[in-house]
């Protein structure tokens, strides 16, 4: 009997739990439409723990940041590679890892995460600013006075083609750019489907999403690679490792390469977005990260033209702190990821104040982050945008604190634990030179006086989109 709103224990030392009136379904239409609202309120209403069932799953939300900890290092019971693998394998096409066909291919997957840290992130780092300097360059030759652009657009051109030419490196065609925005235009098509992908509707009911996915897969089949120059060293080692197993199909390596580049900008290309937009709505912002930026120019000796190449050090970026702190703040603001965990067993979680969940086998478990991100008493006037908010005394911020205790977690965009995206410094570092090289070489402001919000479609999948976009105009530095 499904019941309108019902809230009753199922076992002892199991959460409350909110079932929903329609069978099947629970409560996933009304936590689709908003769910940051809809958790909010059941907090209020049920405590810091409870279990909401949607659509065929109970999901035990732990809404305390304090008890993030016990979630997070609660590996073994608590699994979260199964449940990325089905989802990644359906959205993206190609076999599960984890049937048994592929042995160690997941954990020699992983391993290749290596070449996004330390000395091989310098490198991957240097080449990506390069390229984001060539297509600067490319877009100055044509912006002899004021140009005006979409925003969104802007930043979706400028980030796809660089990623894409770092990682797999240049179309040799003489028409590299247009073969790239080509990928790039069914890549959005793509894109915009990837919420119903990941809430399992089948591919079939969403239009053209399966006929463009075989598209761009097709991108990447290896005779199509091989002709692009100057790949990566991680996607060269990804080609390596697939070559090891027959019983992956050239259109399954391929599917694998499609899911890399979606996992490469899908969340990197709306976060810039909205480190630029908040950046250019707050002229005092503005003002003091190009000031830091061209002090460092200055002390660096090097000249902002559009055909003089800028070289940053990994310590230079990390050193920037008001355009680190500008781009954490716009990252509180617009991420919405949830970070779930699958029960692994019948087995009791142990929380911090002699709490205890009773969790059965096939259990989800999940932090909301969002929710912390906007907690009136971690961040004051959480709507708000201060763009100094990570800094203190001139060096970066990171204690903060709730209810007069300091916070282990406070910023979480990018997962957590085991969950925790590998590719996070490289994202940063993307998009703090992109920041970089637009505001040394171009004066820029927005054109339009419109508001624009979150898209809340994406809700727990990262980075929220922006409903609308938004003109800028931009043109090179006197």
């Amino acid at each position: 009997l499904y019941i309108f709103f019902s809230v009753f224990n199922r076992k002892t030392g199991e959460p409350p739990l909110i079932n929903g009136w329609i069978p099947y379904l629970g409560k996933a239409l009304i936590f689709r439409k908003d769910a940051f609202k809809f958790l909010l309120d059941q907090q209020k209403k049920l405590g810091d723990i409870f279990t909401v069932h949607i659509a065929g799953r109970y999901i035990t939300f732990i809404m305390d940041p304090f008890q993030y900890v016990y979630v997070i290092r609660n590996s073994k019971q608590l699994e979260f590679h199964e449940f990325a693998d089905k989802m990644a394998s359906k959205t993206f096409d190609y076999p599960a890892l984890s049937k048994g066909k592929f042995p160690d291919l997941k954990e020699n997957l992983h391993r290749i995460y290596q070449y996004l840290q330390g000395k091989p992130l310098d490198i991957i780092s240097d080449h990506m600013m390069k390229n984001l300097q060539d297509i600067f360059e490319w877009k100055c030759s044509q912006a002899t006075d004021w140009e005006t652009e979409k925003m969104y657009k802007f930043c979706c051109s400028v980030m796809f083609e660089a990623s894409f030419v770092t990682l797999y490196g240049r179309v040799p065609a003489a028409d590299g750019h247009k073969v790239i925005s080509e990928i790039r235009d069914k890549f959005i098509k793509f894109d915009a489907s990837f919420p119903y992908l990941a809430a399992n509707i089948p591919i079939e009911l969403l239009g053209a999403t399966k006929k463009v996915r075989k598209e761009l897969i097709h991108h990447f089949l290896l005779q199509n690679m091989t002709k692009w120059l100057g790949g990566s060293k991680v996607v060269q080692a990804r080609q390596d490792i697939f070559e090891k197993y027959e019983l992956l199909g050239d259109y399954d390596k391929a599917a694998h390469h499609f899911a890399f580049l979606w996992a490469s900008v899908g969340n990197t290309i709306p976060a810039t977005f909205w480190a630029m937009y908040y950046l250019l709505r707050h002229p005092e912002a503005l003002a003091a990260v190009r000031d830091e930026i061209d002090h460092l120019l200055q002390s660096t000796g090097q000249k902002r033209g559009p055909t003089d190449n800028i070289h940053l050090t990994r310590e230079q970026l990390d050193n920037l702190v008001y355009l680190e702190s500008a781009l954490n703040e716009s990252l509180r603001m617009c991420s919405s990821s949830m970070n779930i965990r699958i029960s692994q067993e019948d087995f009791v979680l142990k929380l911090e104040g002699n709490q205890e969940v009773g969790l059965r086998k096939g259990d989800w478990i999940a932090l909301y982050p969002q929710i912390l991100h906007m907690d009136p008493e971690v961040y004051e006037d959480p709507e708000e945008y201060k763009f100094n908010r990570y800094i203190e005394n001139g060096k970066k911020k990171t204690t903060f604190y709730k209810g007069g205790r300091k916070l282990k977690y406070f910023l979480m965009p990018f997962g957590s634990g085991i969950s925790m995206c590998p590719g996070r410094f490289l994202a940063m570092n993307e998009m703090k030179m992109f920041l970089f090289l637009l505001l040394a070489r171009f004066d820029v402001e927005l054109v339009e006086n419109k508001a624009v919000r979150l898209d809340n479609s994406r809700m727990g999948l990262g980075i929220l989109l922006p409903d609308v976009d938004i003109a800028f105009r931009y043109k090179l530095r006197s």
